[in-house]
């Protein structure tokens, strides 16, 4: 756990907080779907659908559909603060689509399309990404298989930093993160 007792108390009153703001009949138990992509979207500024569903999911351990409070506080302590151990296994969980423990070209493309901007040109947009796909394979594909596993993924990270969210944006950016952490944690030290 990357959070002291007193945030993981303000993280617990947060959580209760929006749960009893939705209005669904998980409202008992947790966070639904649209609840949980809602605060990802208005916090932390994200916007891929395929994205915060796949966040969604590594948030759901027990995939009943709903974020517990347990689910809530531990995958907030990997969200903001995670180790970059923690935060590899968290990418790559998101990343990998179908969750056969590898990522494919096909979910390499799907994701790239999702998260580059589209330009109006001549070209086929659908071929640029695809020799975008056979780049990120060479760079990080080190068995040679065609596909990526977890250990390809966390050479590739390690090796450089930046590839951690090569696939589209599934951790808050240094703005969102501290502006959620002082909102959330400060609001409770004031009480």
């Amino acid at each position: 756990m990357n959070l002291n007792k007193k945030e993981v108390e303000c993280l617990i009153k947060l959580f209760h907080t929006l749960a009893t703001e939705s209005r669904d009949r998980f409202a008992a138990v947790g966070l639904d779907r649209n609840m949980f992509r809602n605060i990802l979207h208005c916090t932390f500024g994200m916007t891929d659908d395929m994205i915060m569903d796949r966040v969604f999911r590594a948030f759901d351990k027990d995939n009943d559909s709903c974020i517990s409070v347990v689910e809530w506080v531990e995958g907030l302590s990997i969200f903001l603060r995670g180790t970059l151990e923690e935060k590899i296994k968290y990418c790559f969980e998101v990343y990998d689509l179908n969750g056969d423990g590898y990522i494919s070209r096909e979910e390499m493309f799907h994701m790239l399309k999702n998260s580059l901007l589209k330009q109006p040109s001549e070209e086929d947009p659908d071929e640029g990404i695809k020799d975008l796909v056979e780049i990120t394979l060479k760079k990080m594909d080190y068995d040679h298989d065609g596909k990526l596993s977890f250990l390809d993924f966390e050479k590739a990270v390690r090796d450089e930093n930046l590839l951690l969210e090569a696939f589209g944006p599934c951790l808050p950016d240094i703005k969102s993160s501290m502006a959620f952490e002082l909102k959330t944690f400060q609001e409770t030290n004031e009480l």
